[in-house]
């Protein structure tokens, strides 16, 4: 009995860890924020506060899609150009994408309307 007691501990451990590691995040991961639409808004936010600077590293975002008009985009301006969509315009609803930040400047936005829907913030 003790064996199987043992044995269920450990694959529920291993279930724990499979889970962890699909998810790309580990539980210490710090999670952004960001929301477009309705109207003309886009923003990102970390612990209720607008992001103006991070440390390099991995990032938990949340983006609430909430129009059908608007997308939210993610692209570091200096330091290799990397460009993310992180939802599409035909699209409404809550997407999490786990994913690194390197240094440089990043913009996040909204393609369609990028001249008024835009916001920065610099990784160091």
């Amino acid at each position: 009995m003790h064996r199987i007691a043992i044995a269920c501990a450990t694959l529920a451990s291993a279930a724990l860890v499979a889970a962890a590691l699909a998810t790309g995040a580990s539980s210490n991961t710090a999670t952004l924020r960001g929301s477009v639409g309705p109207g003309y808004t886009i923003n990102l936010t970390k612990n209720g506060q607008k992001v103006k600077s991070l440390p390099a590293g991995t990032y938990k975002f949340v983006i609430s899609d909430r129009s059908r008009v608007h997308n939210f985009e993610l692209e570091n301006e200096h330091g290799g150009r990397v460009h993310k969509e992180l939802t599409d315009v035909s699209d409404v609803g809550t997407r999490t994408i786990v994913t690194q930040l390197t240094s440089g400047t990043w913009k996040y936005y909204c393609e369609p309307h990028e001249s008024m829907m835009f916001g920065t913030f610099t990784v160091r």
